[in-house]
């Protein structure tokens, strides 16, 4: 059984089209980056997916079960946008207030719990108001694992944590999905910090889902390549555009063939050619220049 199983789903507002047609499929047990540009749908699904605004079109089942049943509705936390929270309370109170909402018995040892797991203990006779955003965020993704749900939906998480808060949001994704029983949807714009974690991805644009697949799937798409550097660059580039097909300087300032070949292969070529090659590598791109390919419509 699939945690959630989208079909055909759609939503308008007005004239615009925010999710068009969306198919969408995550596993039990997956940590599930969603990504897209801004505007392509993605916090719209999650409402949609979570009940807070109505659906144009299409299904959404949870579990196996339509998303309106109550019976799944609680098994679900949700952090979309920010965490309503009252400024002038302790983070501890406004964690009380939500347990309340939420009917949870032993409040008090439940948002415990949640606080230490998020590494907020620490923190909680702060005033919410006086917390960093790095420290709302954790805040947020705390309530949302009130009364331990098996579905979390978490909206942009990863903004404003510093390296240590990723690292520890890190811990806590797949500390919650390590049993199967439970899974993440978590969309982000830091696609490397979402690489380090999620098993599946969705990639959408315009409201439609471009592509589905699995980590693994991702990493077979992955185009392989060899980086080097030489005291002659500009050489260099011009001798190996003139015998393979793709060759691109990079931001780092290493100069990539794309081509199927070997770093002896390249090494010797540009010494027949008086070049020496200081340092080659064999390397991957990563989740973020697949994405960048994807939207620019390559391969």
């Amino acid at each position: 059984m699939n945690a959630v199983e989208i079909k055909n789903l759609s939503k308008s507002f007005g004239p615009k089209q925010a999710v068009c047609g969306l198919d969408m499929t995550v596993p039990m047990g997956a940590i599930y980056g969603f990504i897209g540009e801004n505007g392509s749908g993605k916090s719209t699904t999650e409402k949609m997916i979570c009940g807070l605004i109505p659906t144009g079109g299409g299904s959404i089942k949870l579990y196996g079960k339509d998303y309106t049943d109550e019976s799944v509705r609680t098994k679900m936390g949700v952090l979309i946008e920010a965490p309503g929270c009252f400024p002038g309370l302790t983070v501890f109170d406004n964690m009380m207030i939500q347990a309340a909402n939420l009917n949870i018995e032993n409040s008090v040892k439940e948002v415990t719990r949640v606080l230490k797991t998020v590494r907020m203990e620490g923190a909680a006779g702060n005033k919410y108001k006086n917390c960093s955003l790095g420290m709302k965020q954790r805040v947020g993704i705390a309530m949302a694992l009130l009364g331990d749900p098996t579905l979390l939906v978490l909206d942009e998480p990863l903004n404003g944590l510093d390296a240590d808060g990723m690292r520890i949001m890190r811990e806590v994704f797949l500390n919650i999905v390590k049993d199967g029983k439970r899974s993440i949807i978590v969309s982000s714009h830091l696609l490397g910090e979402l690489q380090k974690v999620a098993t599946h991805y969705g990639i959408i644009r315009h409201g439609k889902m471009i592509v589905e697949m699995t980590a693994d799937e991702l990493d077979a798409s992955c185009r392989t390549y060899m980086a080097l550097q030489s005291a002659e660059m500009n050489r260099t580039k011009m001798l190996l555009g003139c015998r393979y097909s793709r060759v691109e300087e990079d931001e780092a300032g290493y100069i990539r063939v794309y081509d199927l070949t070997t770093p002896e292969e390249i090494v010797t070529y540009l010494y027949e050619n008086g070049v020496c090659v200081t340092e080659i590598k064999t390397d991957k791109i990563g989740l973020e220049e697949y994405y960048i390919d994807l939207m620019k419509g390559g391969k």
